[in-house]
């Protein structure tokens, strides 16, 4: 992992809240608070992960970073310029370092156009090619990810899901772009596969210096593949810190719960451990709980996690928490 000092990708206090409208005739209006005041930074060439349960804003955080969804609130720098003051035109020339994987390869892709014109097409659009050496550079590209040429004039339904990931991560890289938002790309693939689209994105960071921001459900993915982790629950960051930390020494309450649901592959080892189990429903992002949004689950609650929300602190080994009994 090549590092810098300085961070390429910083995030101050962003908030995203969507309207939504409530009841039979969408008479009654609420806000669904799926972001509430996240903040972290990214190092060049590292890879930090966010987990979490469905619906806590990992995504949402993603697609708010690369200004695919506008912050309600809160910054979000790529070096030193704040995308969030950009307009859609000033945004142009910085989509071209800043590019996403996502989830579905399937709906991705656009089923009238062939691989080479999906791959081909941003390389046209940000003049990094021309019509001389674009095939040229589309072969190579496909040759990275593991495919051959013959895939430049088939289209997305002539491809098996692992295979449609590949082009999707040879698309984003026909950029050359120096950050990638990973969100989720492994969760609509076979296990045997998944191993492999794991083993490419790292050498392709190595190939290329690629910094990424990884979503995943799979906290054994996430440990291998990250330097460091971040736990969210409802909109909220809990805990960040690195990798050994975070998986060996949790802090949060949130945290061990999560590592805890995690079985282990030996039997003996599973049948003796002590998981625990958090008891309640997820409260709803359309109304969160006051002071901490964990206390209505929480352990260790107390009434000042009713009351008060917990401050963003870091800690004596370097990780950062939201707990007042951390």
């Amino acid at each position: 992992m090549n590092t810098s000092p300085e961070p390429l990708i910083r995030v101050e206090h962003i908030k995203k809240y969507f309207p939504v409208k409530l009841g039979a005739y969408g008479d009654k209006k609420a806000t669904v608070h799926a972001v509430d005041d996240v903040s972290f930074e990214i190092f060049q060439g590292e890879t930090l992960s966010l987990v979490g349960e469905s619906g806590c804003g990992k995504s949402t955080t993603g697609y708010t970073l690369l200004q695919l969804h506008r912050a309600t609130a809160g910054v979000c720098f790529y070096k030193d310029v704040n995308l969030t003051e950009l307009s859609d035109n000033q945004l142009r020339p910085y989509r071209q370092k800043i590019q996403i994987i996502f989830q579905d390869p399937y709906s991705t892709l656009n089923p009238r156009m062939t691989i080479g014109t999906a791959i081909a097409e941003p390389m046209m659009t940000h003049k990094i090619a021309t019509k001389d050496n674009v095939a040229e550079k589309v072969v190579q590209l496909l040759k990275d990810v593991g495919l051959t040429e013959r895939a430049v004039n088939r289209y997305p339904h002539e491809f098996s899901g692992g295979q449609r990931q590949r082009i999707c991560i040879a698309r984003a890289l026909a950029c050359n772009p120096e950050f990638l938002v990973c969100d989720e790309p492994i969760s609509a693939l076979d296990v045997s596969i998944q191993a492999q689209i794991i083993n490419l994105l790292q050498d392709l960071q190595e190939k290329y210096n690629l910094t990424y921001l990884f979503i995943a459900h799979d906290l054994s993915v996430v440990r291998h593949i990250s330097n460091r982790v971040g736990v969210m629950y409802l909109g909220k960051l809990a805990e960040l810190g690195d990798k050994d930390l975070v998986f060996y020494n949790p802090l949060h309450p949130y945290t061990k719960a999560l590592l805890s649901a995690v079985p282990q592959p030996n039997p003996h080892t599973e049948k003796t451990r002590k998981r625990q189990v958090l008891t309640g429903e997820i409260p709803s992002a359309i109304n969160p709980p006051s002071g901490c949004h964990f206390h209505p689950r929480c352990p260790l609650a107390t009434d000042l996690c009713k009351k008060t929300v917990p401050e963003w602190r870091k800690m004596e080994d370097g990780r950062f928490i939201a707990c007042h009994a951390a």
